[in-house]
């Protein structure tokens, strides 16, 4: 057992190194040649049109299977999906219907409200960065320093001034604008206040039904039916009350318009 162990735990180790240089043969040139022999030789490199001062085409792609890679944190950390989906979270707590709707529904209907909320700040990012850069007037690096700005301020318009001076404090980096602000202090702010907005719509949410189960509750004590969980009549009150004021709708639209989108 300790042998196996180990050998597993080698070749694991060797896999970062295979990378490594699995990366280093598509941005070198490999020669072999064999010495005397006149075989030739193999090369292998990836061409591409490299302008002045912009970014190779190797460090282009590593940056693109960098952001292919971070593609599902920076839908939840840095869009509106965060504030979404704990809203529709408690939503479905506050019910008291733990499996409908499933999981899986309560994600895909915040995944879509994500890309409906941030469709005006991803097209002014086409406009304004990619169709420049496929269009070889704009480079990569200014592009992507477009798109960032475009994303930054999307945030900043959710963000809390007070969590923004917070986690600039921390970092101890001296006064700044908000352009200014990096990423690194504006990611963090503007989660931190996404969590905050979407537990205080959560507790608006939650008023009504837990009236609903104090009304049921109190019934079901006066008329002295102790041993009667009060959940199991308030749940189809609580689901006809949802029905009638057309839940789904209010807080669908609630949530679109809680945010600054011009």
């Amino acid at each position: 057992m300790k042998r196996k162990t180990s050998r597993f735990f080698t070749i694991r180790s060797l896999l970062p190194l295979l990378g490594i240089l699995t990366l280093l043969s598509f941005t070198q040139s490999v020669d072999a040649q064999t010495t005397g022999t006149g075989s030739p030789g193999l090369r292998i490199d990836v061409t591409g049109s490299n302008d002045e001062g912009d970014f190779g085409v190797a460090i282009q792609l590593v940056v693109a299977m960098t952001i292919l890679t971070l593609g599902p944190s920076i839908i939840m950390m840095m869009t509106c999906f965060t504030r979404i989906v704990v809203v529709l979270g408690f939503v479905r707590n506050a019910i008291g219907v733990q499996s409908a709707p499933s999981s899986q529904i309560i994600v895909g209907l915040a995944l879509f409200l994500t890309f409906f909320v941030m469709g005006p700040v991803w097209n002014k990012i086409y406009d304004d960065a990619v169709t420049p850069y496929m269009a070889d007037t704009m480079k990569s690096s200014d592009a992507l320093m477009v798109a960032t700005a475009h994303m930054k301020d999307f945030m900043m318009n959710q963000t809390r001034q007070e969590d923004a001076q917070f986690f600039l404090e921390i970092s101890r980096q001296g006064a700044m604008t908000r352009d200014e602000l990096p990423l690194s202090i504006v990611v963090p702010s503007f989660v931190l206040s996404e969590l905050r907005t979407a537990f205080q719509m959560g507790f608006l949410i939650f008023i009504p039904f837990i009236i609903v189960d104090f009304i049921v509750a109190s019934s079901l004590m006066s008329m002295g039916m102790m041993m009667m969980p009060p959940v199991v009549i308030s749940m189809p009150f609580k689901l006809l009350l949802f029905v009638l004021v057309d839940g789904w709708y209010l807080v669908v639209q609630s949530l679109v318009n809680s945010f600054n989108i011009a």
